[in-house]
Formats: structure tokens, sequence, C-alpha cells
């Protein structure tokens, strides 16, 4: 049985190019599907999961995410006075006691294995999850915590995967998986075209990693577009210690995409209890009058 994981790190300094002139000043990260900021649904994927250690690695424009997971006692104070009890505790309860935060800055936008390399201080010699926030899963359990059981089953690293079409095959870490070893990994390889493609198992924004892979990160170097690359060092990886693809049972939104953004408040918005029943006949309006 593996020790279990209670460290979870969040890539969080990209620029959100894609959403402009939305994220020019706040964070895609922060970016709300319904009421609650597409990190604050990470942090309650890994909190469950078991993660007790956050560690945000961050860069400049960032700092509405740090705001976000620190205490107001003006807003606490003011929901207080004015008997909104339900909306005090919404804010009180982002992060629950025993559950700690750490912010790192990732000085030079040179890529996720970067990212996660600048964790290391903060993590130290144990596995940990990495969570990119803009792959936002709906699946009870969560998928971290579906990881963290199969990585409790099998020791090693863990990576969620999903079927993909084949023409999009350039748009994902692909892998090659051994179904006879358990689903381990014998390969992986960053955005091959369809016809150089291993299979159509593309890598999505959950990773359980061992500790191992920081040294594989500092001694690959650059990659594709400068940049280190996460895949390159679970490529580094793959012949020393097993990495294990995860089919996780739940459904995947692109929140780094405009259609998948929308696609996730659309779904989330029917699952609310305040705005479940009221939205859902309003997208019957909609439809009925698009058909006449």
């Amino acid at each position: 049985m593996s020790k279990p994981v209670r460290a979870a790190v969040f890539p969080v300094a990209g620029r959100g190019t894609r959403f402009l002139p939305a994220t020019k000043a706040s964070p895609k990260e922060m970016l709300p599907i319904v009421d609650k900021p597409l990190i604050q649904y990470a942090v309650e994927e890994a909190i469950e999961a078991g993660a007790t250690k956050l560690v945000f690695v961050t860069g400049s424009s960032k700092r509405a995410i740090e705001d976000h997971f620190d205490e107001d006692p003006e807003l606490e104070q003011a929901l207080t006075a004015s008997g909104k009890d339900t909306l005090l505790r919404s804010i009180q309860d982002i992060v629950p006691p025993g559950v700690s935060c750490i912010y790192i800055r990732q000085g030079e936008p040179l890529g996720l294995g970067h990212a996660v390399l600048c964790a290391r201080p903060a993590i130290g010699d144990e596995a940990f999850f990495v969570h990119l926030a803009d792959d936002l899963i709906a699946g009870s359990p969560g998928c971290l915590q579906q990881m963290a059981g199969q990585h409790d089953a099998h020791g090693g690293s863990v990576v969620a995967v999903e079927t993909v079409p084949s023409e999009n095959t350039s748009s994902y870490g692909i892998v090659a998986i051994d179904e006879d070893e358990g689903g381990r990994i014998t390969e992986i390889v960053e955005k091959p075209d369809p016809a150089d493609a291993p299979s159509n198992s593309a890598v999505v924004g959950r990773y359980l990693l061992e500790p191992q892979i920081f040294d594989k990160l500092e001694k690959i170097g650059s990659g594709a577009g400068g940049e280190i690359q996460l895949t390159d060092g679970i490529a580094a990886l793959l012949d020393e210690s097993p990495v294990y693809a995860y089919s996780f049972t739940g459904v995947r939104y692109d929140c780094g995409s405009k259609l998948g953004y929308l696609q996730a408040t659309v779904a989330f918005g029917l699952d609310h209890p305040e705005t479940g029943d009221d939205f859902r006949e309003h997208l019957r309006c909609l439809l009925s009058s698009a058909a006449h």
C-alpha cells in the first residue's frame, strides 16, 4: 500500500490569452462556473482526494488567486451584520482548517514541466498531484480521488487519460498502454500527428507523480517551443519507475476553450440547486423559439 498523497500543485502562471479581454486583468483560473471560479473547483477536488498542502505556481497578475483563498474579515463582518449566513459559510469554507496554501512565483513562462519543477522546494520527497484548473472534470468521486485509489493499489505515477478522435491527437500528449501490465504506459508523445500517434488515449489535466519526476525535469532541458515539457519528463521516467494511464469516470470540460467553458457553464448551471430548474425551463423556451 502506497503512502497517501497529501500535496497538490496548481500551475496557474499562464496568461489565458484565448479569453482576452476578460483575462487582461483577471486570471483565467478565476473565471466563474456559475458561482465559483475554476480554481476553487480544482482546490475542492484536491482536498476531497486528501491533499492538505496546496501549492500554487503563479505568475504576474495572479494576485486575485491568493486573495480568493485568503480570509476577508471585512466581508465576513458585513455578511454577519446582514444576516447572510449561507453566503458567509460559502466564503469561510473555501479552505478548511488543516489545509495550507503555498504560493511560488514562476519567474519565466518556461512550460508546464518548469512550473512543476518550481514546486519542488514545497513538495520535497513525496508523491503529489498536479491539477490543471482549466480542465474541469465532473465526477463523483472526483478524478484525483479516483487516481489516488489507483496509486494506492499499484504505486507508481498515474496520469488521467481519455479517448479522443484520431484527428485531435496533435493537441494532446498521447500514450501507448500495456493493458497486460495494469495500464502501464510504455510510450508518451507530445502532440503527435495522427499518422504518428501511438494510440488515441490522450493525457488530460490530472497527474499523480512520484518525486523522481523532479530529477528528470531538471535534466531534460528545453523541448518543444523552448519550454520544459512535463510530457518529456514523464517519458524519461518510464524506464525506471512505472507510470499508469487511468481512464477516469466523469465528464471533462476543456475550459481553456470558449466552447468548453460555455458547455461547463450550462452543465453546472443545470445541476446547481439554486438555478437548475429555472435555467432548464429557460433553455427549453430558447429551443422552442429556435424551432419555430
